[in-house]
């Protein structure tokens, strides 16, 4: 199901515009070479939709938001729109405050977004379903009170409404387009202990939406299926050799430079709902 989604990034080395935020900016970065991408960060208006314009997809995530940042954010998604670029939004605490789920929903105005990636807080925010922000972290609450059922229709309803397919985070990872569901079981909970492993997920499916842009539903499960197994792999190693969790960080994008399709195809634990 991913040979060619990860032989395409690697052969493609999309180039993804970032607008994201200044907490995990580095390790956005790093994990975007480390799957076979290239970064580049220009929040400025002045150069947004010339920046926007040579990349492959446009990763908006609104995590430390601005009134510049999301003027930005919203110049490059109409340029996107032009070139017929992806667009990838990570809705970082949507529900949260106003200011950011009405910035995320004033992105989703603006032009199409191809792929939206969040937790479930600020998946269930944007569908319209009451939901317990903690922070930018989603509530235990939501992740637990609901059932994938209800997550998946959720999901569901988001993707129909917003054109996007829709990607969850959670001990289950579903991915929809509104019509196909794909549910994936890699990861471990202990990538929760390093910050922007969200964020570096979201950029990853940049990337492979960059090189992938007629496979979105496949580019959004690959990663998922990705960034789980790598985070895996690190978490094995640093039980092994009684490490903390900066070296889980290390060798979370260790894996992921290391990931190909034979790693995958062995290692990827998903199913269709």
């Amino acid at each position: 199901m991913f040979e060619d989604i990860i032989k395409n990034v690697r052969a493609k080395t999309p180039l993804v515009h970032c607008i994201t935020n200044y907490v995990t900016v580095n390790d956005v970065a790093n994990i975007l070479l480390a799957c076979g991408g290239s970064p580049i960060m220009a929040q400025d208006a002045r150069e947004a939709a010339e920046i926007t314009a040579i990349a492959d997809a446009l990763y908006l995530n609104i995590g430390t938001l601005s009134e510049q940042s999301v003027k930005s954010m919203l110049i490059s998604a109409r340029a996107a729109e032009k070139k017929d670029i992806p667009v990838i939004l990570d809705p970082v605490g949507a529900g949260a405050s106003d200011f950011r789920t009405q910035s995320a929903k004033s992105i989703l105005e603006a032009a199409p977004v191809a792929i939206i990636r969040g937790n479930v807080s600020e998946i269930m925010t944007l569908a319209g379903v009451k939901a317990n922000t903690k922070g930018v972290d989603a509530d235990a609450a939501d992740m637990t009170r609901f059932s994938i059922d209800f997550l998946v229709d959720t999901a569901k309803s988001l993707a129909r409404t917003s054109g996007a397919v829709v990607g969850i985070s959670g001990k289950t990872d579903i991915a929809t387009d509104g019509r196909r569901t794909v549910l994936i079981k890699n990861g471990h909970s202990d990538m929760s202990k390093i910050t922007g492993t969200g964020c570096m997920l979201t950029a990853v499916t940049a990337a492979y939406a960059g090189a992938n842009p007629d496979r979105l539903l496949d580019a959004l499960a690959a990663s998922f299926c990705a960034v789980g197994l790598a985070g895996q792999r690190a978490r094995e190693r640093m039980v092994t050799e009684n490490a903390g969790n900066a070296s889980l960080r290390t060798w979370f994008i260790d894996n992921m430079y290391k990931m190909g399709y034979a790693d995958l195809k062995g290692g990827a634990k998903y199913e269709i709902y």
